[in-house]
């Protein structure tokens, strides 16, 4: 078998391939969050809404998904709509990404899916809602997410309202440390919990500004010591949920998915799902909340990126 290119399977739409040449800012974004994390019409609408946010900022987008045997980088509205509109959409992480691929499959990219393809097209900020990690029960299971290990491996800089409040926050901390990840608080001293501001947990650094934040990246990456950094953003306090009321829910969520068998890559989607009915739609409401201003948050680093001149 001949040797063949990255970019016979890498497609990146013009504005930001033009973006990218330029040195102009690019926000990377996933798609589990349209095809996987949000209801309909919810999931168009919040996936529109975080590019709209992005471009108010002066960046460019970059919604990751793969179709048709490539790895597009920069989705059309149009790409966006069928993702948010079929069904049977394939949820890949990094371990899927060549199956989709040859497969020519419709397929929506987790963090660490995004994370990898975002860094073949040298993009270096990427925006999430909540990133995958330990799960409760993890120590016994070994379920951890391949975001983890991913955040370590991509240099690109991450942010996210911490990691979902359906995980064990304390392990997935734990476990980032592990992998050598660098967690950095945006405005707070705390990781936050997704849906909530706070988790009791203490970061070891904080930072207050963009510039702040590149100055991190930029003596990471100029050092040679590589990897990534996750920047957590928390919540704007006015879309916070209550703490006991979430954390209800998500124990009833839990044990349902105990009952019913559901595990594996079946299982945040599930729980996110019967969180959001628990809650009467309070739990979507926040996602949404988040999703945008980690979106506002990642535009821009990454201007203040591209103004402190390539990495």
């Amino acid at each position: 078998m001949s040797a063949s290119s990255p970019s016979a399977y890498l497609h990146i739409a013009e504005p930001v391939q033009a973006a990218l040449a330029a040195g102009q800012p690019v926000v990377a974004l996933e798609s589990t969050v349209i095809a996987h994390g949000l209801p309909a019409p919810i999931n168009l609408e919040v996936a529109l809404a975080m590019e709209a946010a992005i471009r108010a900022e002066g960046a460019t987008p970059a919604t990751v998904a793969l179709m048709d045997g490539r790895i597009v980088i920069g989705l059309t509205e149009e790409e966006i709509t069928r993702l948010a509109t079929s069904q049977g959409v394939l949820k890949a992480s990094r371990r899927d990404l060549s199956v989709a691929l040859a497969w020519r499959a419709l397929a929506a990219t987790t963090v660490a899916g995004t994370l990898a393809c975002a860094a073949l097209a040298g993009i270096r900020v990427f925006a999430t809602g909540g990133i995958g990690g330990v799960h409760r029960e993890g120590a016994q299971s070994f379920d951890i997410s391949a975001d983890l290990i991913e955040l370590a491996r991509s240099p690109l800089i991450t942010v996210c309202a911490g990691a979902k409040a359906i995980l064990d926050l304390a392990l997935t901390l734990e476990y980032l440390e592990t992998q050598g990840v660098t967690v950095i608080g945006y405005g707070t001293d705390e990781f936050p919990a997704f849906y909530r501001r706070e988790s009791g947990l203490h970061l070891a650094h904080r930072v207050d500004t963009p510039d702040e934040v590149v100055a991190i990246a930029r003596a990471q990456w100029e050092s040679g010591l590589g990897g990534g950094l996750l920047v957590a953003c928390p919540i704007p306090a006015e879309s916070a949920l209550s703490a006991r009321a979430l954390e209800k829910a998500t124990e009833q969520a839990l044990y349902q998915a105990q009952v019913t068998g559901i595990t594996g890559a079946a299982l945040t989607p599930y729980l996110l799902a019967r969180v959001a009915d628990l809650t009467g739609g309070e739990s979507v409401t926040a996602n949404r909340a988040l999703l945008l201003n980690n979106a506002v948050c990642a535009a821009r680093i990454a201007r203040a990126l591209t103004e402190a001149h390539d990495l």
